[in-house]
């Protein structure tokens, strides 16, 4: 855990922050459950127009660091793929939640990508630019004690004129809670934060904190998106992410982060959903991991995507999955934008 070389200058503001967010309340937050859903906030009940907040809020930082779990336990349920990969989020994300007088729409975006200047990631940095400029607020996540380059090239890209909240996330992995005190300081050296938020996302208390800090940041207009939508992301986009979140999963590292599911059909008959789906990869080797011995590997993958959209949509879905190998497609522009990239 680094901390600046000489301490900073007393910062009484500062300070009155440090013991803020390092006191009990912090210390005692309720230990992980793994379930967003559990201890949720309250069902938002009608509120007067003119009493309502509603504004967007952007997720940020570098792959791998909790994002995507985060905006799924600020929804409330899944709706950004999460897979120990970097790089699994590739679009803009947006997640709503509405608390009492507040609705936040959580903007999630791709991890920003600093090397390998292929035409994906040039399109991934784009849509982090292009989220983190028309937003009310930016939760800047980074893991608790933990700052490297990849943190840096993030944080020098948020605009100077949006309030940024540092979630530390992955609290509770902390061992010496003290240590994070002179870390904290060291961070506020390199961006005037207007809020440290140490936190973990599968906390439900955490969640609720969250939420209450976020909410004063948020201007006072009237909703944008009715009480009850947790996503503006359509069933097509949610099907060809669950595939893809499977894919990751089950492969590991050997499958190159370039694969992507492209959906080739969606049809509803009655509370039945047909799926047809092409995983798209770069090399006929890796066909050959994906499908897997007698196919038991793209089986898997099918059944368990499958299954979690069954749970999502609360209907029956048929899901066929094929695999096709597009060499290069990543080095593409044009064949990145037709597959749905920005």
């Amino acid at each position: 855990m680094s901390a600046p070389a000489t301490p900073p200058s007393s910062n009484p503001d500062l300070d009155a922050m440090l013991a803020r967010v390092l006191g009990k309340d912090t210390a005692d937050a309720a230990a992980p459950t793994g379930d967003p859903a559990v201890d949720e906030p309250p069902a938002a009940e009608p509120v007067d127009p003119a009493e309502q907040r509603c504004g967007y809020v952007a997720i940020v930082g570098k792959p791998n660091v909790g994002k995507s779990t985060l905006l799924n336990a600020l929804v409330g349920q899944k709706v950004s793929i999460t897979s120990r990969k970097a790089q699994t989020t590739r679009h803009r994300i947006t997640g709503m939640r509405t608390v009492g007088p507040t609705q936040f729409v959580f903007v999630d975006t791709p991890g920003f990508q600093t090397r390998h200047g292929n035409a994906l990631n040039r399109a991934l940095n784009k849509t982090v630019l292009g989220a983190v400029n028309d937003v009310d607020l930016i939760l800047f996540v980074v893991e608790a004690g933990h700052f490297n380059l990849a943190d840096a090239k993030v944080l020098s890209l948020l605009p100077a004129n949006v309030p940024v909240m540092l979630v530390a996330n992955k609290f509770d992995l902390v061992h010496r809670r003290g240590d994070l005190a002179p870390w904290l300081r060291s961070m506020q050296e390199r961006h005037p934060f207007a809020e440290f938020v140490p936190m973990s996302a599968k906390a439900p208390k955490d969640i609720q904190r969250l939420f209450s800090i976020c909410e004063k940041y948020l201007p006072q207009q009237p909703w944008m998106h009715d009480p009850d939508d947790l996503t503006d992301r359509s069933e097509r986009f949610m099907a060809s992410e669950m595939v893809r979140e499977k894919l990751f999963r089950l492969t590991g590292d050997e499958l190159p982060y370039t694969s992507t599911v492209i959906i080739d059909k969606f049809e509803e008959e009655g509370t039945l959903k047909r799926i047809a789906a092409t995983i798209v990869v770069e090399r006929e080797g890796h066909k050959g991991m994906v499908i897997g011995e007698k196919g038991e590997k793209l089986k898997r993958i099918g059944t368990e995507a499958r299954q979690e959209l069954e749970k999502l949509w609360d209907c029956k879905v048929f899901l066929e999955l094929w695999v096709k190998v597009r060499s290069g497609w990543a080095d593409d522009d044009a064949r990145v934008r037709s597959f749905g990239y920005e």
